[in-house]
């Protein structure tokens, strides 16, 4: 999975391995191997926005499915938004038909379907652009896509409960019930093809997931 130190994506890579299965993150640096490894996963050193698409496909090789949890993170420019939320997001689509992988889910953010309509602020604005136009290129990419769309990321103590719709009011989730709902996409059949946004709500996450 891209982002494989990011908070959900290390929470994602141990609900995998607390499952049965084995989970390669690909990290920036070096100092991040060890909270990988400790989260029972296997590392991959790759920079997404340097890298080439071929090596990039090396570094997903064998994979059945791929998550793409990276972002530029807050604080960041608007390059940087377009050259990881955007572009790294195109490069992994690339490497997942380089390497025959069909399953592909990415985390999006809510009001990326609609930029325009959310009236962020300009900074704000043009990452869900970013993250409007990955979601884009990945269902024009011929591959078993998801989009998952949470609202405001918390650390809060996961609910295992949540509400999933096409356009919500906006509001919070834990970054717990996102792992898990991405968990559970993952395996879901019912899920490809699909895209939803995502918060707090009172349906446990399987049978939210269900009812996609």
């Amino acid at each position: 999975m891209a982002g494989g130190h990011g908070k959900i994506g290390l929470r994602l890579l141990r609900l995998l391995h607390q499952n049965g299965h084995r989970g390669r993150g690909l990290i920036r640096h070096e100092d991040q191997i060890a909270a990988l490894r400790s989260a029972g996963a296997e590392p991959a050193l790759v920079d997404l926005e340097d890298v080439s698409v071929p090596d990039l496909a090396i570094a997903i090789q064998g994979a059945r499915a791929v998550v793409f949890a990276a972002g530029a993170g807050s604080g960041s420019g608007e390059e940087r938004k377009w050259t990881m939320d955007y572009g790294g997001a195109v490069k992994l689509i690339e490497a997942a038909h380089h390497e025959g992988i069909r399953r592909y889910v990415i985390v999006s953010a809510m009001g990326a379907a609609d930029p325009e309509a959310a009236g962020a602020s300009e900074g704000f604005a043009v990452y869900l652009q970013a993250k409007h136009d990955a979601d884009e290129k990945l269902r024009q990419s011929g591959l078993d896509y998801t989009i998952v769309r949470p609202g405001m990321l918390t650390d809060d103590e996961g609910t295992g409960r949540v509400s999933v719709g096409q356009r919500l009011d906006r509001g919070q989730v834990p970054r717990d019930d996102v792992a898990e709902v991405l968990f559970t996409v993952l395996a879901a059949d019912n899920a490809i093809g699909k895209d939803f946004d995502l918060v707090s709500g009172d349906a446990p996450v399987e049978e939210a997931v269900a009812s996609l």
